[in-house]
């Protein structure tokens, strides 16, 4: 029971961060190029749970703010992502958000791995999931191309995970949670972008996991950019 409490909290407990950006530091003005093509910037809406505020890593080293320094891109990613939240909790938390802009340039979705956790009706996450890649696109000005879904990352390798005996189920269960969500956005046209592989590469490499022993380090979240950013490249044409 103890066991289980403290793996609640590290799912369920809400976590508010300090926004860092970090910038590229300007050079000699005088030595500048006006003739080098200059970065790209772009608005980028991120949309998920722990995974996508980067829970016990410092905000710079999540994965929306590291793909937005590949680019050079001076504007902050807006968040919406809550540790704990399920496909439902999210839904409910962009109401609450109540957006006033639909057009950013990037939107990515990345949810689930609390509906597995929770042992929750894949059905509903089916239906829950579906929905919310529409809310996706339509944040994106209803442009498919600039929505990028990500797979839901396999914490059965972690520390964690490996304490509850039951890594294998885990894995198992996530790939049915990830069949569902690679189907949907199949359906809808959407780019996928599978980073469970490079999730489940913790089980053999000890830094890709953050202190807590249960979420990314933010190692791994630079892997998960390395796999984004083609992706972005070609979906943006930046």
């Amino acid at each position: 029971m103890r066991g289980y409490l403290t793996l609640v909290l590290l799912f369920a407990t809400a976590c508010t961060k300090q926004v860092v950006t970090a910038y590229p530091t300007p050079g000699n003005a005088s030595s500048i190029d006006n003739n080098m093509p200059q970065p790209k910037t772009f608005t980028y809406l991120a949309l998920g749970d722990s995974y996508t505020i980067g829970e016990a890593v410092p905000q710079e080293q999540s994965f929306p703010y590291q793909l937005t320094r590949k680019f050079e891109n001076n504007i902050s990613p807006e968040i919406i992502a809550v540790t704990g939240w399920t496909t439902g909790e999210l839904k409910q938390g962009i109401q609450q958000r109540n957006l006033q802009k639909h057009d950013y340039d990037l939107v990515t979705l990345l949810i689930g791995v609390n509906n597995q956790y929770r042992h929750y009706s894949k059905d509903d996450y089916r239906k829950e999931f579906t929905e919310l890649l529409a809310t996706a696109i339509s944040y994106a000005s209803g442009n498919k191309q600039h929505v990028i879904v990500l797979s839901i990352p396999d914490w059965g390798v972690t520390p964690f995970g490996k304490n509850t005996g039951n890594s294998a189920a885990i894995a198992t269960d996530i790939n049915l949670f990830n069949g569902i969500n690679r189907e949907e956005t199949d359906k809808a046209g959407v780019a996928y972008v599978n980073i469970t592989p490079i999730s489940r590469q913790a089980n053999s490499q000890p830094d890709l996991v953050a202190t807590d022993g249960l979420h990314p380090s933010g190692r791994m979240y630079g892997l998960w950019v390395d796999q984004l950013v083609p992706v972005v490249t070609k979906q943006l044409a930046l």
